[in-house]
């Protein structure tokens, strides 16, 4: 499903069906990379080093990943993810009600709250272990 609704079968390839083509593979390619990413990286902070350093295939990322980076890289891609459906959205917004513009966007600001507040949450546990020390 690429988000476009009507209630005809889609024939003809419009400006509105083409954009929402590209958002949708631009979302999945976000998903798969959110995947990957926690995936090698819980992999890597929970369970054992995967001991890449100076490999061609490591990551640059995964060379300071700790649960804190992690959370963060997380809370953003979810943004990310959130942002390319919100958009998708807006391109075919005659074909939602309001109630549902009004859901996703209200769902995709808690997003961006919620990041800043775990971004904000690791500066300021940073700093304090960096006191510490």
């Amino acid at each position: 499903s690429i988000g476009y609704k009507t209630e005809v079968p889609i024939t003809t390839l419009n400006e509105t069906v083409i954009m929402l083509v590209v958002l949708a593979l631009i979302d999945v390619v976000m998903i798969s990379n959110l995947l990957i990413m926690v995936i090698v990286g819980g992999y890597e902070t929970f369970v054992s080093r995967m001991n890449l350093e100076g490999h061609r295939d490591q990551p640059e990322w995964l060379s300071h990943v700790n649960a804190s980076v992690l959370k963060v890289k997380l809370a953003t891609a979810i943004i990310g993810i959130s942002s390319i459906h919100l958009l998708k959205t807006f391109i075919n917004a005659d074909n939602y009600t309001d109630r549902v513009l009004i859901a996703q966007t209200v769902i995709h600001i808690t997003f961006l709250l919620s990041a800043l507040a775990i971004a904000y949450t690791d500066k300021i546990m940073s700093g304090i272990a960096a006191q510490k020390h």
